[in-house]
């Protein structure tokens, strides 16, 4: 079954608009939503705010699975994937998304999460290689400036 994927166009009248000019393209995000979590409000924000911080953002929609998640970061040559999950589900679906990270050699691709992880685990999954769990209340410009602060250790524009 193929995904529907929302495109959102980039926008550079924000403060990081100097930092991404710098680099060959603006930096391409994936927001998506794995599983039965139909709550999808937050993804839309945080991918409107990366957008008007410069960023290209794909939103892959609701109900994806780890593996179209995956497949459409390969497709899109995304530099983040960033997961929304509100379900609970959160011990599963980043360590399955991380094997498939690993499987496909997808290193420099930096794995984010937004949503309500306790501490406890998302201390966890940064062990495990996921890059930061963003809680609610977390401000969209402190994700936008980890993205690119993470992404320009990553990779070489």
């Amino acid at each position: 079954m193929r995904s529907l994927k929302l495109r959102i166009a980039i926008a550079s009248h924000s403060n990081f608009t100097h930092t991404f000019v710098c680099m060959n393209r603006p930096l391409r995000v994936l927001i998506a939503k794995i599983g039965l979590d139909g709550h999808d409000r937050g993804a839309k924000v945080i991918a409107t705010a990366l957008r008007d911080a410069g960023m290209e953002v794909i939103y892959t929609g609701l109900r994806q699975t780890p593996e179209m998640v995956i497949q459409a970061a390969i497709q899109e040559d995304v530099d983040v994937i960033g997961i929304s999950i509100l379900s609970g589900a959160h011990m599963t679906v980043f360590p399955k998304v991380l094997d498939l990270m690993k499987a496909r050699q997808m290193q420099d691709v930096l794995l984010i999460g937004g949503g309500i992880v306790p501490d406890d685990d998302a201390a966890q999954l940064t062990a495990m290689g996921v890059g930061r769990i963003f809680a609610p209340g977390s401000t969209t410009q402190s994700i936008a400036t980890y993205i690119q602060e993470e992404v320009a250790k990553r990779r070489k524009f």
